[in-house]
Formats: C-alpha cells, structure tokens, sequence
C-alpha cells in the first residue's frame, strides 16, 4: 500500500521551488553543490547519531519507510476475528482458544490471548497489557523525535556550510567575479539545510507520528476485545464497540464489504 499524498506532497514542494527559481531566471545547476550537500547531510547525520543511540537512529530510518508505505490495516478482520474468539469462548470456555494461538500473527494479540488462556483475569489482564503497551508506545515515539532533531539540526549546519563556503570565498578577494559566484555557491548549503528540515525531517516526523498513533489504537483495540472476552461480553456487542475503534471512513468500508 503506497501513501499517495506522502509522494505528491513531495512531488509538489519541489516542484514549487525548482518552477519558482526558474521563473526568476535561475537553474537547477545553480543549487546543485555536491559539497553542500556533504556539509548538510553529513553534519545532521553525526549531530543526530550524537543525541540518540545508534540503534534508535537505525530503526527511525527503517520505520521511514511507513510514511510511504503503510502497512494495511485489516480493521475488519482483526474485528471479526475477535468476534469469532468470543463466540467460541462462550460455547466452549476461553480455555478452548489455545487451539487458535498459533494462528495469530500479531505478537501483542498473541501474547494478550496467551495469558487469557492461562487464567487471568480481565482487570489483571489490562493491567499487565497496559505496561506492554506503555513501554511500546514509548519506545516509538523516540523514532519521530530523530526526524524532529534532524529537523533542528539541519539549518544551523547549512549556515555553518554557508560560512565555510565564505571563508573560501574572502581568499579570492582579488577576483569579483569569482567572489560573486563564490557567495552564492556558500549559500546553496543555507538552502538545503532548511529545505531538508522543512520539506523533509519534520514532515516525515509528523507523519511518523500519525503511524505510530494508528499502531497504538490497534493495540487497545486488540486489548479491549480480549479483555471482553473474558468478561463474557456477549460478541454482538463486541463488534460494535470494537467498531468504535475505526475511523468513519473505516467503518464504511466496512460496512460496504459486508453488504458486498
């Protein structure tokens, strides 16, 4: 599933910026500086890796990737899935679903219908769930803040870029020419620094927010249905309030494949 308004979004500031230099007489060679780009990309990069662990920035990279590939949710069949579990509890015992423990995917689900196997009640189930999910929904979170740092750090490091660019340029004093070339090559790495930071790092971190929001509803989806389960929550009723869960645009689909 690719994220159409994550492309076009980019797509589009880009596109702005390139028609808006070459309606002002410019080119697009004049903003490519393999130099800057090193000094920008580089300098964030090891400003980044400085505040966080290397395994926190690794894992921010790879769950990038979600901002324009999501993974699919099936809402609907998580829904009746659980709905299923709960008519089987009632006809047979909730100790009848360790047959179907296997089938789960999901390692929360699994291991929330793990311990309501075993025995646990509803309110210990939530509690020792909730500290699972807590500590998850943590350990997420500092993924977007990598893209938020880098976001920060980005546009200080294209002035730093642009300096050194100006440095080189007041060696050539004796040459106009090249001191007016010089100067704006310097800073091209002012423009990639806050073009980076404002059309890449922080939307991407926003958008990384909204994923991981998606992911911790789900879980309390998948939490709730088990701990109703185990309460003998009659499964009509379990539908709709795990309905409660999806967004509108979710439950119409869901409704429409169901009528289908």
């Amino acid at each position: 599933m690719m994220d159409k308004g994550s492309f076009a979004g980019i797509f589009v500031a880009v596109a702005g910026i390139v028609a808006g230099l070459i309606i002002e007489g410019g080119n697009i060679g004049q903003i490519l500086q393999p130099t800057a780009a090193l000094i920008v990309f580089g300098g964030t990069l090891g400003a980044v890796m400085l505040q966080f662990p290397l395994r926190t920035v690794a894992a921010a990279f790879r769950k990038s990737v979600h901002a324009f590939a999501p993974p699919r949710r099936e809402h609907d069949q998580l829904i009746q899935m659980l709905v299923g579990f709960a008519n089987k509890a009632r006809r047979n015992g909730v100790v009848s679903l360790d047959a179907d423990l296997q089938a789960i995917s999901d390692p929360f689900l699994r291991q929330a219908m793990m311990l309501a196997v075993d025995g646990t009640e509803s309110n210990d189930l939530r509690k020792i769930m909730q500290v699972s999910l807590d500590s998850m929904a943590d350990s997420e979170e500092r993924l977007p803040a990598v893209f938020e740092a880098a976001g920060g750090f980005s546009p200080t490091v294209g002035i730093l870029g642009a300096v050194l660019g100006l440095i080189q340029v007041m060696h050539h004093l004796d040459n106009m020419q090249e001191v007016g070339r010089g100067i704006a090559v310097a800073f091209v790495a002012t423009v990639y620094g806050v073009g980076i930071a404002n059309l890449l790092f922080l939307p991407l971190a926003g958008k990384l927010r909204l994923r991981i929001h998606a992911d911790y509803m789900e879980r309390e989806m998948m939490l709730e249905g088990v701990a109703s389960i185990l309460d003998g929550m009659n499964p009509r009723m379990l539908e709709v309030k795990l309905g409660g869960f999806v967004d509108e645009h979710g439950r119409d689909r869901i409704s429409a494949e169901r009528a289908a």
